[in-house]
């Protein structure tokens, strides 16, 4: 028996936003934007097995930039997402006492902050965060809508070098 196109349909992340794909900044942009947040960045996983800075959100200052352009995969909440590959999710940065977050990221003076994995399938391929200079605490149904987009943006990058 054939699936109906509702069926079909209904297995592919449903997303809050319009206008997600291989465009990273426009993406990105549109992602802060529906979540109310500050600032954000989108990495991407490497042939050498580590994370590359794709695209950041304005604002980010040069010396946390040039920190996080490039990431070992278990390091910071980036490399940890994709490491565990699920979220790491910091309501406030500035206090945080976990080992999560590293001193680059407090200097971004951002305090509540999520970062996903960006899975296709099981594997992770990327990682995107996003955070807020207030503290915040991401709610479940954020984080599912987060971890949702990044598995589009991983589906739109799917072959492409870095």
């Amino acid at each position: 028996m054939a699936m109906s196109e509702t069926q079909s349909k209904s297995k592919e992340p449903r997303l809050p936003i319009d206008g997600i794909g291989p465009d990273l900044d426009q993406s990105l942009s549109l992602i802060l934007a529906h979540f109310h947040a500050d600032v954000g960045t989108i990495h991407t996983l490497g042939a050498d097995g580590l994370l590359h800075l794709r695209a950041h959100s304005p604002g980010i200052p040069e010396p946390v930039l040039a920190a996080t352009r490039v990431i070992p995969i278990g390091k910071g909440m980036a490399g940890l997402a994709v490491e565990r590959r699920a979220p790491v999710n910091v309501c406030n940065l500035q206090q945080d006492k976990s080992g999560d977050v590293r001193p680059g990221a407090q200097a971004t003076g951002a305090m509540g902050s999520l970062c996903v994995p960006m899975l296709e399938g099981d594997k992770a391929v990327g990682a995107l965060g996003i955070a807020s200079l207030g503290e915040r605490t991401f709610t479940d149904v954020e984080v599912h809508e987060l971890l949702d987009i990044g598995k589009v943006i991983a589906g739109c990058l799917a072959g492409q070098p870095l």
